[in-house]
């Protein structure tokens, strides 16, 4: 039989660096989840990509037992460490921050597209290239 879920958790932690403090710490104890046991499996799984916040959906069953999937990490966070930027622009429309090539923007579409609402690596262009222009930076597309 099947574990009843007492409910989901969504939470963006820096890759390999999840500890007790907050916001995992409180987010878990109050659904009474081992903390530290998330802590050592989440940082296992994440050491790989150190620099990235990475989004966690954590499903806590009645138990207290738990499993957690992680995602990609956010597009915006993709767009500026394969441009080189550090931040986006304060004003995206008229100032403009870098600049991504196709290859670019499909490299982030392979990262990317098993997240994103399509199948479709024309579709996930678009969709890179629009946030990419929301931060400020000029794409090929």
């Amino acid at each position: 039989m099947a574990k009843k879920i007492q409910g989901l958790l969504k939470l963006q932690i820096p890759a390999g660096a999840a500890n007790p403090s907050p916001p995992v710490g409180p987010a878990l104890g109050q659904r009474g989840v081992n903390i530290m046991e998330f802590c050592k499996a989440f940082n296992e799984k994440t050491k790989d990509k150190a620099g990235y916040r990475i989004p966690v959906v954590i499903t806590v069953y009645t138990d207290k037992s738990f499993t957690f999937e992680i995602k990609q990490p956010p597009m915006t966070d993709l767009i500026k460490k394969i441009s080189g930027v550090k931040t986006g622009s304060s004003n995206p429309l008229k100032q403009k921050v870098g600049k991504l090539s196709k290859e670019q923007i499909m490299e982030i579409v392979d990262l990317k597209i098993k997240d994103l609402n399509t199948d479709d690596r024309e579709v996930a262009a678009r969709i890179v290239a629009g946030s990419a222009r929301s931060i400020g930076i000029d794409t090929e597309l």
